[in-house]
């Protein structure tokens, strides 16, 4: 199994020695989000992703992708009802692949709760074809590039559209594409009622990526979900990509966090 890390974590740190202490734990990857480099990902220019993606290779690392990709970009949402909006919304999607495929990497992470909620006066059948054509050019862009969009299913109290795999799967099958799928997340997967096991079986096929947290916000290891069922069932679906891992609870510290995660992992997968 391949492991990685999001960047997030290691809050103020230069991007390259964020890189190179990922490589000296033993992370395969290194996952980036784009608002700690600039608000928006057309502020990165050219130059500045290419000298980024060859950071990384000094550093014997890759880049997996990108994830919280619309925090900061101000004006984006998924599901508004100004065409306007979403228009601008499905152009940036595009920009966020190329921004992707310029780093090297090949997976997209799409989350953002607070941009793809479903409004009021809005109805659910609405939201879902909107956040639908929003997707529609950045697949195809996805496709001509190499990389892979992962919708996220995430919890009821994170958001209140798309809230289980299950629909996850039944979004992205929409546009017949392998460059759109779902990724898993230990912490939100942990609400819904069925065991997180069972989610990664029943999606087979159809998830991109996987973060590793614990429902306490978390590392892997520092709480109480067991990871050695959820460990067996990756292998027994023939998951091969990353395993990342994704806090949101910083206090440990990026050392901490980075070195204990990844000993956990590698046990658990062993």
């Amino acid at each position: 199994m391949k492991f990685g890390i999001c960047n997030e974590i290691f809050q103020g740190w230069k991007i390259e020695d964020t890189f190179a202490y990922a490589a000296k734990a033993g992370y395969d990857a290194v996952e980036i989000a784009p608002f700690t480099l600039a608000n928006y990902v057309t502020e990165i220019s050219a130059p500045e992703r290419t000298r980024i993606k060859d950071a990384a290779a000094r550093a014997g690392i890759a880049i997996s992708g990108i994830h919280w990709v619309l925090v900061k970009a101000e004006g984006m949402y998924l599901t508004n009802p100004d065409a306007a909006v979403r228009t601008k919304t499905a152009r940036y999607f595009c920009d966020l692949v190329d921004c992707c495929a310029d780093f090297g990497g090949r997976i997209i992470v799409v989350g953002s709760p607070k941009q793809r909620n479903v409004m009021p006066g809005v109805t659910f059948d609405q939201a879902w074809t909107w956040a639908t054509d929003v997707f529609r050019d950045a697949v195809k862009r996805a496709e001509d590039r190499g990389v892979t969009i992962c919708f996220e299913p995430l919890a009821p109290a994170e958001t209140n559209f798309i809230n289980t795999a299950a629909d996850g799967i039944k979004f992205i099958q929409q546009l017949n594409s392998p460059n759109f799928k779902v990724i898993l997340d230990v912490k939100a997967m942990s609400s819904e009622a069925k065991p997180v096991p069972q989610i990664i079986r029943e999606s087979k096929g159809h998830f991109g990526y996987f973060h590793a947290n614990d429902v306490n916000m978390k590392g892997p290891g520092f709480g109480d979900v067991d990871f050695k069922p959820i460990a067996a069932a990756l292998k027994e679906v023939g998951y091969e990509g990353y395993v990342s891992v994704e806090v949101f609870d910083f206090t440990e510290g990026p050392e901490v966090i980075a070195t204990k995660s990844i000993e956990y992992l590698k046990r658990v997968f062993a």
